[in-house]
């Protein structure tokens, strides 16, 4: 098994890069990032924090020995004092980043100064500024088609009026996926890297946005994405080469915080990621997905591809930041074989599994891991077709990945590979769900999403979350959520407009399963129609879902405040900050998780998956043909 340096690690089709993001070097003073605490701030339940330094950075500066300069990100607690403010003034620190919206700045400094800023009370954390990458069928089999009950293709029920944030490597606003008639669906971009453009010489956010997104006007409408009609949004922090940065990623996500309704952003796909060393109460990018979230966005991110090792070994704990985050909704892969109907649909083996591994160290020098379930769900990521931008270094590259290569330029499709297709499929359909039912809150989009999932045979709960993808069950669902939903509201309240609970199963080309009805809740998996028939207050903005569950020996939660009694917690409760995922504990459906299950932190990558910078050109299918 071979070990790789962490700064080739891709979450899903691309990561984001090194590329030098250059921000005005302006003097300004730290202090205005804390007008406001934070609503929801994560805690910590044992043992005091050691340090404020991200393993990874303590690591580089201690090897160097304090020498050469370093580009961090410097997260705040509130207000900051004069002092902090005059040594972040030196000429010796380059501003960077600048994230008002959320607490925290992006500097250069010479490395010697970093752990002196971190004695300073109103520092939370700091950490690298680490690279990130990006990580045809999907209207029909997953269910998008039959979610319109036999209604043709219209402004009620294509996603219109939803704003989705496709924060990745541009969109090709030239290609007639994103046109309305004459009218391009692309509401606004910005470049985030300093190249100074908004298109997309990559290749990988078109495609990433046409999965989610795109039209039905050109090809027959055979590849469209889920919600045809939604309003993208788009925001470049990957370059012409694929790659970024951290801060460059939360120059995008203070931008969304800033501008959500002057452009109706209700929904944020995050095809990108890096390796996930702290915990997601420290690391700068998951904490400001959950201030998205808090505000009502919706935040899907990748899970990765880092599912098994160049023996083909199945890998555990491999989910990438921010998919470690436990408000973003965290979306698999699954291989449908390019057939509509579902009964042959599998996870793909290059789908990266939970739990997240995540950490803090405390004063003892212990390392406590998050080990959150994750991912969520799953959804079709494998040889999925979608939009090609033009001349795109992608298929440049892999010519083999171009499905027309005779169709005009603004019309050509390609097929990529990995969860960072999955991940807007998803996105779309929370578009579909909010046009439904605007008042859903995040966390009412992620119930819905896993309790109409289906379970798919031989994965486990760390593998597919809650189960696949279900369009028609979650619209279904989200259309029945009272829209008089309030905080006034109490626990236990009907939760729908209805008396009578839909029937928890779905037909989707031909295909007849039934819901999963089971939601992951932080660390267990729970079940009970009370999920979807009483209000819950965890449902609420500032909450996550696992808020208020008390496990008393494994059979009810609720601590009647934030959920309410009769909500069973299956298995796959994942205790301790050990190694392996448990002695032989079930993980649902069951399936055995026993000693000698490798679980990475984050680590590992296998040869023969990844090509070149992540994309995935190959298959996943059982006989391993191309």
């Amino acid at each position: 098994m071979k070990r790789f340096p962490r700064f080739i690690y891709l979450t899903l089709g691309v990561l984001l890069v090194c590329g030098g993001l250059s921000l005005p070097a302006a003097r300004t003073s730290a202090a205005h990032l804390a007008r406001n605490e934070t609503k929801a701030t994560p805690t910590r339940k044992s043992g005091k924090k050691k340090n404020k330094l991200s393993l990874d950075l303590a690591s580089q500066i201690d090897s160097a020995k304090g020498q050469g300069r370093v580009k961090v990100i410097i997260q705040f607690k509130g207000k900051t004092s004069s002092l902090l403010n005059q040594r972040l003034g030196r000429g010796a620190v380059r501003f960077r980043g600048d994230f008002r919206q959320l607490k925290a700045i992006a500097v250069e400094l010479p490395a010697r100064h970093v752990r002196e800023l971190e004695q300073f009370d109103e520092v939370a954390h700091i950490s690298l500024d680490k690279n990130v990458r990006a990580s045809g069928h999907v209207m029909r089999t997953t269910g998008a088609d039959d979610a319109r009950a036999g209604q043709p293709l219209n402004d009620s029920n294509s996603g219109k009026n939803i704003g989705i944030a496709v924060i990745d490597s541009g969109v090709d606003t030239s290609h007639q996926s994103f046109t309305d008639g004459s009218q391009t669906r692309v509401t606004f971009s910005k470049d985030f890297t300093g190249e100074g453009r908004t298109d997309d010489p990559y290749g990988h956010g078109t495609h990433v946005a046409s999965a989610a997104a795109g039209g039905v006007d050109i090809h027959q409408g055979l590849y469209g994405g889920i919600a045809p009609g939604a309003d993208i949004v788009n925001l470049r922090v990957l370059d012409s080469q694929g790659v970024g940065t951290v801060s460059n990623l939360l120059s995008a996500l203070d931008w969304v915080m800033a501008n959500r309704a002057a452009y109706k952003i209700r929904v944020v796909n995050l095809s990108l990621g890096t390796v996930a060393v702290d915990s997601y109460r420290d690391d700068p990018v998951c904490l400001a997905v959950r201030r998205l979230v808090d505000a009502g966005v919706v935040v899907f991110a990748a899970a990765g591809n880092l599912g098994k090792d160049a023996d083909d070994q199945k890998i555990y704990g491999s989910i990438h930041s921010p998919g470690i985050e436990p408000s973003a909704i965290t979306v698999g892969a699954t291989n449908t074989f390019q057939t509509d109907t579902r009964g042959d649909d599998r996870v793909t083996t290059f789908s990266s599994r939970g739990p997240t591994r995540g950490h803090w160290t405390d004063e003892a020098g212990v390392k406590h891991f998050d080990h959150l379930l994750k991912p969520e769900i799953v959804a079709p990521g494998n040889r999925v077709v979608g939009a090609a931008a033009i001349n795109n270094r992608i298929v440049t590259t892999h010519a083999e990945l171009d499905i027309i290569p005779g169709a005009p330029a603004n019309q050509r499709m390609m097929k990529l590979s990995g969860t960072s297709v999955s991940s807007p499929v998803a996105a779309g359909a929370a578009a579909l769900m909010l046009q439904a039912n605007p008042n859903l809150t995040p966390n009412m989009v992620k119930l819905i999403l896993m309790y109409t999932a289906e379970k798919l045979p031989d994965a486990n709960i760390l593998e597919q979350g809650a189960g696949q993808l279900n369009v028609e069950g979650a619209v279904r669902l989200a259309s029945l959520v009272r829209s008089d939903l309030t905080t006034a509201t109490p626990l236990g309240a009907p939760l729908l407009t209805s008396s009578t609970s839909p029937i928890p199963h779905s037909t989707v080309s031909g295909h007849i399963f039934p819901w999963a009805e089971r939601v992951l809740m932080g660390r267990v998996n729970t079940e009970g129609g009370n999920l979807i028939t009483q209000y819950q207050k965890v449902y609420e903005l500032g909450h996550l879902l696992g808020d208020g569950i008390l496990v008393g020996d494994g059979i009810l939660v609720g601590d009647g405040i934030l959920v309410g009694d009769g909500i069973l917690v299956g298995d796959g409760i994942l205790v301790g900050d050990g190694i392996l995922v448990g002695d032989g504990i079930l993980v649902g459906d069951g399936i055995l998780v026993t000693d000698g299950i490798l679980v990475g932190d984050g680590i590992l990558v296998g040869d023969g998956i990844l090509v070149g910078d992540g994309i995935l050109v190959g298959d996943d299918d059982e006989d391993g043909n191309p």
